[in-house]
């Protein structure tokens, strides 16, 4: 049946204002955000930086300028003491040496802040006041960081580093985002930059050849995920177009195949001791995979595998249980069941690609001051205004 011109008029009328409203309430959101950047970057303003170099443990096999990180489920051997620790999956062992997470997870939260505060008020101070922390980190001698990832999550007795180590630098996917705004202002001169791009690029080629970068790679599970959405991230700011082509193709015909059932969940998070957790922080690192690919042609949150998988279906799997926890049908985390869920990026940027006022509405409601350890590591992106695009900003 032929619909009436002014029928149609009406009908087009709504989805305008529909439209439009849903942009405005994007404002609104946003707006929250930029007043608590600003807040963060004036708190962080006058604090010098901390690097690896800081403080050393006796049980690594790295030097001053290697990071190094412990398992966290692993633990002393009842009985054996002195041996080799044993696992104990879920449960964080809260001896371990945790200060070069703990500096890295800093530096990260400083760079998000004085870039994001950047964005927002375009006030020079907050990069001049990033580029130490940078140079701290990337470029001076004595106190940079080794480009690798050697003696990550070393287990006592039985591990010096492991390939999954690599997953501790997901702390600098927001590191890499702040760069990318300090090169675009155009404050800085590139022969500033580039020696700390130079620092990424060799970090992306150690992640990408070495044998432990190859071993995270194909693990399986979110360490999958967290390696593909590291070398799309760092592959971006340095423009290598390879990887970047590279971790596309893995998400399709890797990550979301073999990672996602048909009704949007993560069956290998699910039979974890912390499903929920693992569940929220896989779809995140999935999501945020997908916002690298933003603008490009074959954009990701678009895509669909044959059987009908996609970020969109993880999400909607998801949400039900963001929203109202307490209709989780899975058991409950053995750890940190109650500091989840917090405003995780993957309802804001679905809730963007795909209009879903819901999930903005959700996003924006969310606690963003999270200060629980387990949780600060667990949710890298904590600076969304990077992500996006400027016009959102």
């Amino acid at each position: 049946m032929t619909q009436s011109p002014l029928l149609l008029f009406f009908i087009f009328n709504l989805m305008f204002q529909n439209q439009e409203q849903i942009e405005i309430k994007k404002t609104d959101y946003l707006a929250k955000e930029k007043t608590r950047v600003i807040r963060l970057a004036e708190e962080y303003y006058s604090l010098k930086p901390i690097t690896v170099t800081s403080e050393t443990s006796p049980r690594s096999a790295g030097g001053n300028h290697d990071f190094y990180s412990e398992g966290d489920y692993w633990w002393p051997d009842p009985d054996n003491p002195e041996g080799p620790y044993i696992q104990r999956d879920g449960l964080t062992n809260p001896d371990n040496f945790t200060a070069h997470r703990e500096a890295m997870i800093r530096f990260s939260q400083i760079s998000g802040a004085f870039a994001s505060a950047y964005l927002v008020t375009q006030e020079e101070k907050y990069l001049e006041a990033l580029l130490p922390h940078l140079n701290a980190w990337f470029v001076d001698k004595e106190t940079k960081m080794n480009p690798n990832l050697l003696y990550g999550q070393a287990i006592k007795g039985r591990a010096t580093g492991r390939g999954i180590g690599i997953i501790d630098t997901i702390q600098l996917i927001d590191v890499a985002k702040a760069i990318e705004v300090l090169e675009e202002s155009g404050l800085v001169p590139t022969s500033q930059i580039q020696p700390i791009k130079d620092w990424f690029s060799e970090y992306l080629t150690w992640i990408t050849t070495h044998p432990y970068g190859i071993d995270e790679r194909d693990h399986g599970n979110n360490h999958s995920i967290c390696w593909a959405m590291q070398a799309a991230v760092f592959a971006n700011l340095v423009g290598n177009q390879e990887v970047l082509e590279y971790c596309k193709e893995m998400y399709k015909t890797v990550l979301l195949p073999k990672q996602m059932a048909t009704d949007g969940s993560f069956p290998q998070e699910l039979k974890r001791t912390k499903p929920y957790g693992y569940s929220l922080f896989t779809l995140d690192a999935m999501a945020t995979l997908c916002q690298v690919f933003q603008d490009n042609r074959d954009n990701l949150f678009t895509y669909q595998t044959s059987d009908g998988k996609s970020i969109a279906l993880g999400v909607s799997f998801l949400y039900p249980f963001v929203n109202d926890k307490s209709t989780w049908p899975y058991h409950e985390d053995v750890m940190y069941w109650d500091k989840w869920p917090v405003r995780h990026s993957f309802l804001l940027f679905a809730g963007i690609a795909y209009n879903q006022e819901k999930y903005l509405l959700l996003w924006e409601r969310l606690d963003s001051d999270f200060e629980t350890p387990e949780i600060v590591r667990n949710m890298p992106l904590r600076f969304p205004l990077l992500w996006l695009d400027k016009e959102k900003n």
